[in-house]
């Protein structure tokens, strides 16, 4: 059973980063035809322990069923409520350079609850351009698109030197949360919410772990290249 959500305790910021990987899990699963799934079986597709998961869960008031596991639908249901996903949010893509088209034509916002309602670009000459079905704007458009079309959530995908400009443009005109792609750090106002995408430092955090695995391998090389050679 869950709780009454307007009862329900604060989720960790750590839990509510775990939740659309769950979803994510979830929606696989239903995919297959699969109604129910243990612990194990969702914490081993969520890349998870089964003890992080059922901790992370109960703070949803969901604990599944004890000999069943948990119900697919419902469980991916409660999440999907919990990340707002039950609504379409109005998105906007601000920075039409090769990013910003590739977002712009990414079709998982639609099946995710996110809703593409204006892509922005401070260049003149790509305005009234269509990309994805969609004209390029100017920025002065964003007033209009928060009163209009109640825009939530700003997606910057320009370089890092114009990038807080465009985040300032977007809090001004009223957008509270703001998913940054650009390789800098935002200065936003309190009650704004920024995420940072950071593909370089993915890349590099990638490239510590893959010089670790070789010197290891090169360690164990030369361990058994000394045990020959005596």
């Amino acid at each position: 059973m869950s709780a009454d959500p307007s009862a329900r305790r604060g989720i960790p910021d750590a839990t509510v980063a775990r939740l659309p990987e769950y979803l994510r899990a979830l929606t696989g699963f239903a995919e297959r035809g699969i109604t129910s799934v243990s612990s194990e079986e969702l914490a081993a597709a969520a890349g998870v322990r089964s003890a992080k998961l059922r901790k992370d869960l109960s703070h949803l008031g969901s604990y599944g069923v004890r000999g069943v596991g948990y119900e697919v639908d419902h469980l991916a249901y409660q999440i999907s409520r919990e990340l707002g996903l039950t609504q379409d949010w109005p998105v906007a893509i601000v920075g039409m350079g090769n990013l910003g088209h590739a977002l712009a034509a990414y079709s998982g916002f639609a099946t995710r609850g996110f809703r593409v309602v204006a892509l922005l670009d401070q260049d003149t000459a790509l305005h009234e351009q269509e990309i994805a079905g969609l004209p390029v704007q100017p920025m002065d458009a964003l007033p209009s698109l928060v009163t209009d079309q109640g825009l939530a959530i700003g997606v910057i995908a320009t370089p890092a030197a114009s990038a807080q400009s465009v985040c300032d443009q977007l809090v001004g005109a009223g957008v509270r949360s703001i998913l940054n792609f650009a390789p800098c750090v935002l200065v936003v106002p309190e009650g704004v919410d920024v995420r940072k995408v950071d593909l370089s430092t993915e890349l590099q955090i990638l490239a510590f772990h893959e010089q670790r695995k070789s010197l290891a391998a090169q360690g164990a090389l030369d361990t058994v290249a000394k045990a020959v050679s005596r």
